[in-house]
């Protein structure tokens, strides 16, 4: 049986706060736990909250991971649960700062991924990675890890597709978008859906509530299957809220891979698609 818990945690980390931080994530790690989560996804930039001034302030903040007390807590929850923990870190890699999100095992850190495409003040906050879209194996699955902005980029979901991931764990912090209806779902979660339908993977986009420094956050975490549609969410705009899928990244392989009546990675036209850079304005 592959089947197991995922758990997706939206609460408002607090900025500046790391040991804060550190109290929260683990509250919702425990919280998951008792629900029988084997995988839990918190959200972005989790250790150190989001909006900072400048560089500088963002370092103060930082840790290397591993090495940091981010990693001994989360480390220590793994072990002592059992599971697997996604979250957003804030970190510092020598001379480097990244806004990376971190991948922790039963046996400790299991792998990195440094955010590939900046919005807003993060371009001038942090440094921009060369490392790639990795993909992680696990005993659940082959799991990939993108961050909030990357979902807004469908080469995100179609490479780790293409590199064999059965989920993609997506911590973010959205806020609004401009001219967002009332009659549709928000933007991140159709783009969530859509690339989990598209490239015939889970999806796990898991946000943060609340306000920091004027800047609002909108919540409505999602877990999409890999038909795209919810499996649980989306969560509401504003409470602190848990959850729960039952997924099975293995054992749904078959259907996912062949199914009769389209296979969109199967059936890509790569003789006819065009690629190469655009300017940014």
């Amino acid at each position: 049986m592959t089947a197991f818990v995922l758990a997706g945690a939206q609460y408002a980390p607090r900025i500046g706060e790391v040991a804060a931080n550190i109290d929260l994530s683990e509250h919702w790690i425990r919280e998951a736990a008792a629900a029988g989560a084997r995988l839990v996804v918190l959200p972005e930039a989790a250790s150190a909250g989001y909006v900072f001034d400048d560089r500088a302030e963002a370092e103060r903040y930082a840790e290397p991971f591993p090495g940091g007390s981010v990693h001994r807590a989360w480390s220590a929850l793994a072990a002592e649960l059992g599971l697997w923990i996604v979250g957003g870190v804030t970190e510092r890699a020598g001379e480097r700062l990244y806004n990376s999100a971190v991948l922790v095992g039963p046996h400790g850190h299991a792998g990195t991924y440094r955010k590939a495409h900046l919005w807003n003040d993060e371009q001038r906050i942090y440094d921009r990675q060369d490392d790639g879209l990795p993909v992680f194996s696990t005993p659940l699955g082959e799991i990939a890890v993108g961050i909030c902005y990357d979902a807004w980029f469908p080469e995100t979901f179609r490479s780790a597709a293409l590199a064999g991931a059965d989920l993609l764990a997506l911590p973010a912090n959205w806020v609004p978008v401009p001219g967002q209806p009332d009659t549709v779902p928000v933007m991140a979660d159709m783009l969530c859906m859509t690339g989990a339908h598209s490239n015939q993977m889970y999806v796990a986009g898991i946000s943060r509530t609340g306000t920091e420094r004027g800047q609002e956050f909108i919540g409505r975490s999602l877990i999409a299957g890999p038909e795209g549609w919810p499996l649980a969410g989306p969560a509401g705009p504003v409470a602190d809220e848990l959850l729960l899928a039952e997924v099975d990244l293995i054992g749904s392989r078959p259907a996912r891979h062949h199914n009769p009546f389209n296979q969109p990675l199967a059936d890509r036209r790569t003789d006819l698609y065009r690629s190469g850079p655009l300017a940014r304005p």
